[in-house]
């Protein structure tokens, strides 16, 4: 099992790195900036949620780690890891259509909500996947 021990940090040039799902209590880093951007991530067992400049970005139940987590306007791509399976909602652009890929295999096409929410459920048991969502 792997943990993001500080609960966020730059991973790469363009990703971050979030969230300990092995934790009992939750804990939070708020004020992280990355690329002028300030982050806060909130984790523990139970849920793992980033936010970007105060608004909604990534959030998992039960609580995962998440690594070299990268968005662009068209493509949002990370690692993901936890206890057991998870449920995965990301902030994206409203009602648009997108391709989901979960280790490489394409799990179909998903259309965002009014509010831009995409959720998706990943089986997760004792090893990293892959996540990749591009819009159509």
């Amino acid at each position: 099992m792997t943990v993001v021990e500080e609960l966020i940090r730059v991973e790469n040039e363009n990703g971050l790195s979030f969230g300990d799902y092995t934790l009992n209590a939750k804990k939070k880093v708020s004020d992280f900036e990355f690329h002028g951007d300030m982050y806060k991530v909130k984790t523990y067992r139970d849920i793992t949620k980033l936010e970007k400049n105060e608004l909604f970005v990534y959030e998992s139940v039960p609580g995962t780690s998440v690594f070299d987590f990268e968005e662009t306007d068209v493509r949002t791509e990370f690692e993901v890891e936890g206890f057991e399976d998870t449920q995965i909602t990301l902030e994206l652009e409203a009602e648009q259509e997108y391709e989901v890929f979960v280790d490489d295999v394409n799990i179909g096409r998903m259309t965002t909500n009014l509010g831009g929410k995409l959720v998706l459920s990943v089986e997760l048991g004792s090893a990293q996947k892959h996540v990749k969502v591009v819009r159509v």
